[in-house]
């Protein structure tokens, strides 16, 4: 990104850990003399699970019977959900979702060990669209998560400490999500590399760790060999000292599953410190991600180019002049319409590029020559497919997401610095290679600019401290037509009570709508799989939170009241006068001003207890994004 390109990572995450629980300390299924059989459903509705189950052995010892159990993890335990049990080793578990299926583990406590049955598979009854809203159960875990932040209690992390998230849905019904090493107190770094979480709903995560346990063999070697050839003595730094930054995961086809991940070197190029060392993009590969430990390095992919030579002397303040062209962090793989293999990266610097890919190694397919010379010797490490502003190179965009939908490649792009300001905004073309066009013309291939419409962007609703940083995102889709789009979101900075409040990141899902005429808008609120009821047009009278989401730096947009009223009119708020009208088979509502909002049922995260609550986000006149959420 930068001279010393770790000095931001430095500053977010040098935070005290949180304290542990001691979980790690108990012993499981250790010799406690007691055998526990594996409960039976005895009575199922849509929202319960009746169980039963029985013990033998020193069942004398025993102080505590229950279940536990979990939508995601198969073998769950007593860091997951728990419900006690009466003495006759039976009791009911309330609250769940209809239609589901959950994984169930009969317990003892005994001897001071925890004993645990086989576990069993159990399906909770069929419900309506209707009843499920009306026995809808709002995802209870915190935003605030620093009582668990720590290494100990990973278990309960479920979307806490998840940092440039990527997400596939793989074969096996799950869906996979993998992150930069970044974690409130530096917690992740007792496990290894790129971690990972799985779930079944998109609501609730089952943490599965590192991918990568140590550096690849491959790294140090590969910088010796180009610092070699650039004249410059060979170096030897720590393994700990390496950035392991934004993977992105794709399936290839089944049984073939591709993660590229950035590793950021240590150091600068020479002795004066003159410029920052490079980045690297490497492969892994894995036939099934229900086996983490499965990820198979398959080395280097590409690395940062320069167009000025040898002369990597370029004053360290100069960063609209920086020596690199093309920042090989943040990598977005593809495989377009006719099967072609491609991969957007880069971070600050000229911008963002693209290269063509082997389908057969997923490497460059081109030779890659050094990478240094003129712009016409390091082609093969790219062609610039978007740039905030033309000829500077420091001009805070990155992490590209490149994605295809009815027509389109669409590529989100994160803007301005992380910790606060980050924010989303998206461009488009019908050739992979660009050019890419906002909403407003911008053409951010071939001229650049500050392109709208904004995505995401800070924000607050009542009853919170909102969200900062949300961007570097993933977007997805479950096959049947639903998009997803999944960031972090910082807390803000000095939050009472919280030490280092923004470097709390947790994991954010949205749904998706896309506009008549093809563009994504992303919903407010947070994903928490709300049964999605028809809208009807008298939900729609009454108060809504109203959020004008256009662009200010470093800023939360707050929100204010806007009611909109029987008869048809804005009778408060910003847009007060206005009429407004509906169409229910879309779910859109229309202003007389000339805007749409595409509405959808959420989770409505601020209330309390959390509920559900119908949300809207649209574009209006000169390109604004607007976001609210019904609140009475």
């Amino acid at each position: 990104m930068k001279k010393q390109l770790s000095f931001i990572w430095m500053s977010l995450l040098l935070v005290l850990a949180a304290c542990s629980d001691g979980l790690d300390n108990i012993e499981y299924n250790s010799d406690s003399g007691i055998t526990v059989a594996a409960p039976e459903v005895t009575e199922t509705t849509g929202t319960s699970l009746t169980l039963t189950a029985s013990a033998t052995g020193n069942v004398g010892d025993i102080v505590r019977r229950g279940f536990c159990y979990s939508a995601n993890a198969q073998t769950p335990t007593i860091s997951d959900n728990v419900v006690d049990a009466d003495e006759n080793f039976s009791a009911s578990i309330s609250g769940l979702m209809g239609s589901s299926t959950y994984y169930v583990r009969a317990f003892v406590y005994g001897n001071s060990r925890y004993t645990y049955s086989d576990p069993v598979e159990a399906t909770t009854g069929a419900m309506s669209l209707d009843e499920q809203l009306a026995n809808y159960v709002a995802p209870a875990y915190p935003d605030d998560y620093s009582s668990i932040a720590d290494w100990t209690n990973r278990s309960q992390w479920n979307l806490s400490n998840v940092h440039d998230p990527t997400v596939v849905l793989a074969d096996d019904g799950y869906y996979y999500m993998y992150q930069t090493d970044a974690s409130y107190g530096n917690a992740h770094t007792a496990g290894g590399h790129f971690h990972g979480r799985r779930s079944k709903n998109l609501v609730d995560w089952e943490y599965l760790g590192g991918t990568m346990q140590t550096l690849p063999d491959w790294v140090i070697p590969k910088l010796n060999e180009i610092r070699t050839a650039m004249g410059l003595e060979e170096v030897n730094p720590s393994v700990d000292d390496f950035g392991y930054w934004a993977p992105c995961v794709r399936k290839v086809n089944s049984g073939l599953y591709r993660m590229y991940y950035s590793i950021v070197c240590p150091g600068t190029l020479s002795g004066d410190g003159t410029w920052s060392e490079r980045a690297f993009i490497g492969l892994m590969e894995n036939s099934d991600p229900a086996n983490n430990s499965g990820w198979v390095d398959k080395g280097y992919v590409i690395t940062n180019a320069s167009d000025k030579g040898l002369d990597f002397n370029v004053p360290a303040n100069d960063w609209a002049n920086c020596y690199y062209k093309w920042n090989a962090i943040d990598p977005s793989y593809i495989i377009d319409g006719d099967g072609r293999h491609y991969l957007a990266y880069g971070s600050w610097h000229s911008g963002i590029a693209l290269v063509e890919l082997d389908e057969a190694t997923g490497k460059v397919k081109a030779e890659l020559p050094n990478p240094w010379g003129t712009d016409s010797d390091i082609a093969a490490y790219g062609q610039l497919i978007a740039t905030r502003q033309m000829g500077n190179r420091w001009q805070a965009s990155e992490g590209p997401e490149l994605i295809y939908h009815d027509g389109y490649y669409y590529l989100f792009l994160a803007y301005d610095a992380l910790a606060v300001p980050y924010n989303t905004r998206v461009a488009r073309a019908t050739n992979i290679a660009g050019p890419y066009v906002g909403m407003d013309g911008t053409d951010i291939t071939n001229v650049g600019g500050e392109l709208y419409p904004v995505v995401t962007h800070p924000y607050k609703f009542n009853g919170s401290d909102g969200w900062v940083g949300i961007s570097h995102c993933c977007v997805f889709d479950d096959g049947n037509g639903n998009w997803y789009f999944a960031s972090q979101g910082r807390f803000p900075e000095n939050v009472a009570g919280i030490n280092a409040s923004n470097a709390l990141m947790m994991g954010h899902v949205r749904s998706i709508r896309w506009t008549e005429d093809g563009w994504p808008v992303v919903m407010p609120e947070r994903y928490g799989a709300v049964p999605q009821v028809d809208i009807t047009e008298s939900e729609l009278v009454g108060d809504w939170e109203h959020i004008d989401l256009s662009y200010s730096y470093g800023n939360q947009k707050t929100s204010s009241t806007m009611t909109l009223s029987a008869d048809h009119t804005v009778s408060a708020g910003s847009w007060e006068g206005a009429t407004w009208s509906y169409d229910s088979s879309n779910r859109v509502l229309t202003f007389d001003n000339g805007v749409e909002l595409y509405l959808q049922r959420e989770t409505d995260w601020e209330a309390s207890p959390r509920t559900h609550t119908i949300v809207y986000a649209g574009y209006g006149d000169n390109y604004k994004t607007y976001w609210g959420k019904k609140v009475k």
